[in-house]
């Protein structure tokens, strides 16, 4: 089975992590009122000399990332292995807000880089 992805505007196979990102993407489009221009999906990044996929961003107009995201299937339990993993992304990436979900739990955090650590939030803020 497969979904279109209005982000990366293909069909993409609906895996079990696919299911969540694609909900990810419409939380982020309707609720949260972001700029489907602003949302970025699945691209590769390089963190320590490895390959990389982040599975979601966020832009700020200034071409610098608002938030990152991680998703993980329905069915994989959002671990400290998660959050480090989000971290290490975000070494390279420098979001302002990290997301953390597997579709049944959320984690919002908003960076503290001057004191090495994320703060964690309710929700996440609106597009202004």
């Amino acid at each position: 089975m497969s979904i279109f992805d209005e982000i990366r505007k293909k069909f993409i196979l609906l895996t079990p992590e696919e299911w969540v990102r694609q909900h990810v993407v419409q939380f982020m489009l309707q609720d949260k009122k972001y700029p489907k221009s602003y949302i970025n999906v699945e691209k590769l990044i390089k963190v320590n000399d490895l390959s990389k996929r982040y599975d979601g961003v966020v832009f700020q107009p200034n071409g610098e990332i608002f938030l990152l995201i991680e998703c993980k299937a329905p069915e994989v339990p959002i671990s400290q292995h998660t959050f480090d993993q989000i971290a290490r992304y975000n070494l390279v990436l420098k979001a302002k807000y990290l997301m953390v979900t597997n579709g049944l739990n959320h984690y919002f955090c908003q960076m503290d880089f001057e004191n090495e650590k994320y703060v964690f939030l309710k929700e996440l803020p609106e597009y202004k």
